[in-house]
């Protein structure tokens, strides 16, 4: 039902840990939606990679640390916002803690935060030294639109909160992965679905220096295509980073992180679908999108 001001309030049809929500304000008020994750098993188990490695073309992971790996969580929000509790979302941050500790990584999460808050932290990061760290991770777990994130406070510009990471103004991650992990809504759009049928560069100047762009090493996977909601499920967490953590405990430390991702677009996009009392919200289904700006191959 919706409340007052035209916000979605769930309805329960049993236990309310079995409802979706989507990470954006919706903006249908009259709908009514009590959505429920509809998980089917999977049974395929994958062969390892059988290609050869070629190191030449892969990130440098020989160092004393793989890296720092930040998770904000943000649950709750201020009323003036308009943004409804992200039942679930502590689910996801203590499955994504878990996943990447034993990826190597130096892992804190820190919980609700304000858009100024969020910009503090990352700001802070980036201008730790990085130089004995092969990587850095950060997952933004939060209400979103497109091209932005919300705090506890409001929203902000996912850029504003990445760039802090640019080579040049983060020059000990300069050349190393940087990841950003989104799980957001972009949008207010609804996925139907449809039904388907079962090395080094010639560098031909004297002088061996050589420029590196600022945007490169980056890699975004998001829970969602630009414009669409994203789905969570209050009592398992959300689907994009159900699926991740699926991937990443089975082949973190064996597939690089394209080949990673990958699986996890297949895993959202085929084992997963809402169901609803309006058919408006009923069978909608959802698919990540990676955006890679790396340069090199990932392995951990």
């Amino acid at each position: 039902m919706a409340d007052s001001q035209g916000h979605i309030v769930e309805q329960g049809a049993g236990d309310s840990a079995s409802n979706d929500a989507v990470d954006a304000k919706p903006d249908r008020s009259s709908f009514v939606p009590s959505l429920f994750s509809k998980k089917k098993n999977d049974s395929g188990k994958s062969a390892k990679n059988p290609r050869d490695r070629v190191p030449t073309y892969q990130y440098n992971m020989n160092f004393e640390k793989v890296g720092k790996c930040i998770i904000i969580n943000n649950k709750n929000f201020d009323r003036v916002t308009g943004m409804g509790v992200r039942e679930g979302t502590d689910k996801d941050a203590e499955a994504l803690f878990k996943c990447f500790r034993s990826l190597g990584f130096d892992v804190t999460v820190y919980n609700d935060c304000s858009c100024a808050r969020m910009q503090d932290l990352l700001k802070k990061a980036s201008e730790e030294d990085h130089r004995n760290s092969a990587c850095f991770a950060c997952i933004l777990l939060s209400h979103g639109e497109e091209n932005l994130i919300y705090g506890t406070d409001g929203k902000t510009a996912i850029k504003d909160l990445t760039a802090h990471f640019r080579g040049d103004r983060c020059k000990t991650l300069l050349e190393k992965p940087k990841l950003f992990f989104i799980q957001a809504c972009r949008g207010t759009e609804l996925d139907d679905g449809i039904q388907a049928d079962s090395g080094p560069i010639n560098d031909t100047d004297a002088n061996p220096r050589y420029k590196i762009p600022v945007e490169a090493d980056f890699l975004f996977a998001y829970s969602t295509v630009p414009g669409y909601y994203s789905w969570r499920n209050p009592g398992s967490g959300s689907w994009f980073v159900q699926a991740l953590c699926s991937i990443l405990n089975e082949h973190g430390k064996s597939l690089e992180i394209l080949q990673i991702l990958t699986r996890v677009n297949d895993r959202v996009a085929r084992h997963f679908e809402s169901r609803s009392n309006d058919p408006c919200f009923h069978e909608k289904k959802q698919i990540p999108c990676v955006v890679s700006m790396l340069t090199k191959e990932l392995y951990f």
